[in-house]
């Protein structure tokens, strides 16, 4: 019955600590949800002046919350590094300890074997049990020992794992790479983009203002037949047409700031002004020839290196697994304090060593070397269509670069033709040689021209971004500091990029919206 109540008693105690799982309250939800608002654009430089293109970049690789991700990944990977490198190191243990009871612990004894001697004479004292209870240690005892252990093959396993650990270090360092890579690609994008929609978007809203009005008027004379019913059609088409184009272009324009400020991690709602460098197509050019870019692509892209340091890992793997079929060698050393009184050393000294071998793993090593071997093949291959993927990203962002300048080109030359048509419609219309309704479609089609102009331009520099990020060239420099000002870090890129071919200089001023 003692028993029972015992191990029921055990049951109720081990029922107690069970623990169930508790959703967060919508207080905890509130507080986590403001504090992460709070944080989001925390000690970050205020935004006090005029946004050029650099500045862009500087702020995306200070404050972008992506970039941050993989830079803190990567300070993780470092602090595994040093854990690991710990453990290169022997164990060197210290113990203390009490123990203590209510009444001495006593007992009596046997003999079971010796030679004849003072205490026994005869083979027939051997049994014999002691008449007398006696003990050999105290009720209350204290003890201490400190243990040098050193275990050689953990030390082998543990320096394969550090150097593995330390290629993960480097893995990630190229994966920070290619988002801060994609990030500045994706800036160099919005930036041009945003431009258009600073400079464009009023013109467009007023564009679209004239245009309903003019559909209006159309309709208006079309009811009051003072038009055929197929010029006020005709004409109606060509005006709901443009205003279908006016909206779909406003639609691409509009969210372009909203976009940027995300890259710089500036809140949606704050608003900006941006600095509009010129644009000339020879103020962009490519610094690495055309034979040569493949090879700079292989030495220099994050995810080739990143397939090589996953091979070392892989290799070091092989290691491993020989190491694991060693005996394992643990040599130790250690000093050690009792309080016992019975005992005639209360302090001692004691060594020695250990061997172990477990002969299993001489039967697991086989399946083990081939899933390793199974890896570096993988990987070989990975290795192998990623060559033929850059080889392909290289000549296909060439190509789209040099399309690009050439549709710019054409956008430029052809809204160069409207402006100077548009000129001449005006001077016909002040004599009346031209209808007003003319001279509105014109104004309309040079508008949406010039958006277009735009838009083919943002397209040409983000197509100059995406040649750098194709050949694996970092958009800073490779020792910038994370910690310098804004102010710093975009005249540190301004600089780079000028040595790369950007040469966009003399700029101006443009208002936000």
């Amino acid at each position: 019955m003692k028993n029972v109540v015992q191990v029921c008693s055990i049951a109720l105690v081990l029922a107690g600590c069970t623990v169930a799982p508790e959703k967060a309250t919508k207080q905890d939800i509130s507080t986590y949800s403001l504090d992460k608002i709070r944080r989001v654009t925390l000690n970050q430089e205020p935004v006090t002046g005029p946004i050029d293109l650099y500045q862009a970049m500087a702020r995306a690789l200070k404050y972008n919350l992506d970039t941050k991700v993989e830079l803190k990944e990567k300070a993780l990977r470092i602090r595994s590094l040093d854990l690991a490198n710990y453990k290169l190191l022997p164990d060197f243990v210290s113990n203390s300890g009490y123990s203590g009871r209510s009444n001495y612990s006593g007992g009596q004894s046997q003999l079971i074997t010796g030679k004849k001697n003072q205490f026994f004479q005869t083979k027939k004292d051997l049994g014999a049990t002691s008449v007398n209870n006696s003990t050999s240690s105290e009720r209350n005892v204290f003890s201490q020992d400190i243990t040098f252990t050193w275990h050689i093959l953990d030390f082998g396993l543990s320096y394969v794992r550090a150097k593995q650990t330390a290629n993960e270090v480097l893995i990630a360092e190229q994966i920070k790479r290619k988002v801060v890579n994609s990030t500045i690609e994706a800036v160099r994008s919005a930036y041009w983009r945003a431009i258009s929609s600073q400079r464009l978007l009023k013109k467009l809203r007023w564009l679209e203002g004239r245009v309903s009005r003019a559909l209006g008027e159309t309709r208006a004379l079309y009811k009051l037949g003072k038009t055929s019913p197929i010029t006020a059609l005709t004409f109606e088409r060509e005006l709901v047409g443009i205003k279908r184009e006016i909206q779909k272009l406003e639609g691409g324009l509009k969210n372009a700031k909203f976009q940027l400020a995300a890259l710089m991690n500036i809140p949606p709602n704050q608003r900006y002004r941006l600095v509009q460098p010129r644009r000339h197509l020879r103020d962009l050019s490519i610094p690495v020839p055309a034979k040569s870019m493949v090879g700079v692509a292989m030495r220099n892209r994050p995810e080739v290196l990143e397939l090589l340091y996953k091979s070392r890992i892989n290799q070091d793997e092989t290691t491993a697994a020989l190491l694991e079929l060693l005996p394992g060698v643990q040599l130790y050393a250690g000093t050690s304090f009792d309080s016992n009184d019975f005992l005639f050393n209360n302090n001692w000294l004691s060594w020695g060593a250990k061997a172990s071998w477990n002969i299993i793993r001489l039967f697991q090593y086989p399946a083990r070397k081939s899933i390793i071997d199974g890896k570096d093949n993988l990987l070989d291959a990975r290795a192998l269509s990623l060559t033929m993927a850059i080889m392909l990203e290289v000549h296909v962002s060439r190509a789209r670069y040099l399309h690009a300048r050439r549709e710019f080109s054409t956008a430029n030359e052809y809204y160069g033709v409207q402006r100077r048509l548009l000129s001449q419609i005006r001077v016909e219309a002040k004599v009346n040689r031209v209808s007003q309704q003319t001279r509105l479609r014109e104004e309309m089609n040079t508008l949406v021209a010039e958006v277009k102009r735009d838009i083919a331009y943002a397209s040409v520099q983000n197509a100059y971004a995406n040649v750098f990020a194709s050949l694996g060239l970092d958009p800073h420099w490779s020792s910038f500091d994370e910690k310098a000002s804004v102010k710093s870090l975009a005249a540190s890129l301004r600089r780079l990029w000028l040595e790369r071919g950007d040469h966009n200089a003399g700029i101006r001023l443009v208002r936000s919206n």
